[in-house]
């Protein structure tokens, strides 16, 4: 492609809004997440609450002149904010990879799958019940009720792992045992969830073979044992010489490279980006050579910025003017009720048969039921393929809302009654040594 015929450059006009968008994202993300902290939230609260703030249900709803002009209804305008929010989820994922312990993981697999699997089933199973029993008037012209209850059942089993990392970040509950297990168990069901809805898609739009199933097993097992035979290896040896040759600065953009191409991957073989990530973060922990204090600046800038601006952005997507509708309210309440009772069921069982103790089944519940901007973009694409229609859209994104928010206190009261152990003391030392801000002092659990 020759210059003349390259795309033009982004608009003087475009750029001040971008520029305006995320000064404004990050401003109030900031300010609402420290206030969330103050009354005993996360930070994750605040920070979703700084989109809906901005978004068409408060601005665009009070004052929708300023809104279409801060957020106008162009696609090459939104794809600007919408990109800036990939790279920060991504890094995001990626960056609580490196947390994840797989010694833990493999002394306590069997409690990982049995929790992974009882809460991947049991709401699947809820939420295609759903869909079968819901108004006809609910479901678009442009699908079939089944379609549409299998759509629902993946929607309802999915887990958020960019919401579950930054809230058990927020909590300082990564160090934890009920941490790992929650991050593992939501890996699983996350995988297995995408893989769902991928097959769905199909089913709506040109049908689906066995050959598609199998080519897309395939592709996910080759993706892991590509990973953790080759990849781990030859980024452990990268790191090793980035850390001699080059220094702490070297290292971050090794960090950040691995981890966008595992993204990058995983997104050409007709997975979910976020999958790649983390599994690209999990492989650079597991090399062992990255040295976790060298990666202290990139955290920050994630955990303070980025991580922000992506909870942000999710909160612009949520319009809350829609439940006026007394049949959307109805079906909204129902789904909302069907989805908590499904996934917060299904894992607290499975803990419960791996036998953990009611608390340790409560506090994993919990983070697993935290949807967050993951069922944001189920929800998209069930708009996009017709699958959904507007109300059901919103309905699906207030699952998203009021689960992430439930989890943390939860969570919070849940863990407050669990014995931390002296492993879990140890591995929080030296995670304090590379997670807290320049100047801030490690805080309790």
């Amino acid at each position: 492609m020759s210059f003349a015929s390259a795309p033009a450059p982004v608009a003087s006009h475009q750029l001040l809004i971008f520029l305006l968008q995320l000064v404004l994202l990050l401003v109030l993300a900031f300010a609402l997440g420290r206030l969330a902290e103050r009354v005993n939230l996360p930070a994750i609260v605040g920070e979703l609450f700084a989109g809906v703030l901005l978004g068409p249900s408060l601005l665009g709803f009070v004052a929708p002149a300023v809104s279409n002009w801060l957020l106008p209804a162009d696609a090459e305008q939104a794809r600007m904010l919408d990109g800036a929010s990939q790279i920060g989820v991504l890094l995001l994922v990626g960056v609580t990879g490196c947390y994840l312990d797989l010694g833990l993981i493999r002394r306590k697999r069997g409690t990982a799958a049995k929790i992974s699997i009882a809460g991947l089933v049991i709401p699947l199973g809820f939420g295609i019940g759903l869909g079968a029993l819901l108004p006809a008037s609910l479901i678009p012209d442009t699908t079939t009720r089944w379609v549409f209850a299998m759509f629902l059942g993946v929607a309802m089993c999915v887990t958020a792992i960019p919401v579950i990392a930054k809230t058990l970040s927020d909590m300082r509950f990564l160090h934890r045992d009920v941490g790992q297990l929650t991050l593992a168990a939501g890996l699983i069901d996350d995988a297995v969830g995408w893989f769902l809805l991928s097959v769905i898609s199909a089913i709506a739009t040109v049908g689906v073979t066995m050959g598609y199933i199998s080519l897309s097993i395939l592709y996910l097992i080759g993706f892991v044992a590509f990973a953790f035979l080759v990849g781990r290896p030859l980024v452990g040896r990268l790191m090793a010489f980035a850390e001699r040759f080059s220094g702490p600065g070297a290292t971050i953009a090794l960090t950040v490279i691995v981890i966008m191409s595992g993204a990058a991957i995983t997104q050409a073989i007709g997975l979910e980006a976020i999958f790649g990530a983390f599994v690209a973060g999990i492989v650079i922990g597991s090399a062992r050579t990255a040295g976790q204090a060298k990666l202290a600046p990139l955290h920050t800038v994630v955990q303070w910025v980025l991580a922000p601006l992506f909870l942000a952005s999710a909160g612009l997507r949520m319009d809350l003017t829609a439940l006026a509708d007394a049949g959307v309210a109805l079906a909204a309440l129902a789904i909302l009720v069907i989805a908590i009772l499904g996934k917060f069921t299904g894992a607290y069982l499975g803990a419960r048969m791996s036998r953990l103790s009611h608390w340790e089944g409560l506090a994993i519940g919990a983070g697993m039921n935290a949807r967050g901007i993951v069922e944001v973009v189920i929800a998209t694409v069930g708009l996009r393929l017709g699958v959904l229609d507007v109300g059901m859209y919103t309905a699906i994104v207030l699952v998203a809302v009021v689960t992430s928010l439930m989890g943390p206190p939860v969570m919070r009261m849940a863990m407050s009654r669990v014995v931390q152990t002296d492993v879990e003391a140890r591995r929080k030392a030296l995670h304090d040594r590379w997670t807290e801000p320049p100047g801030e002092q490690p805080k309790a659990a």
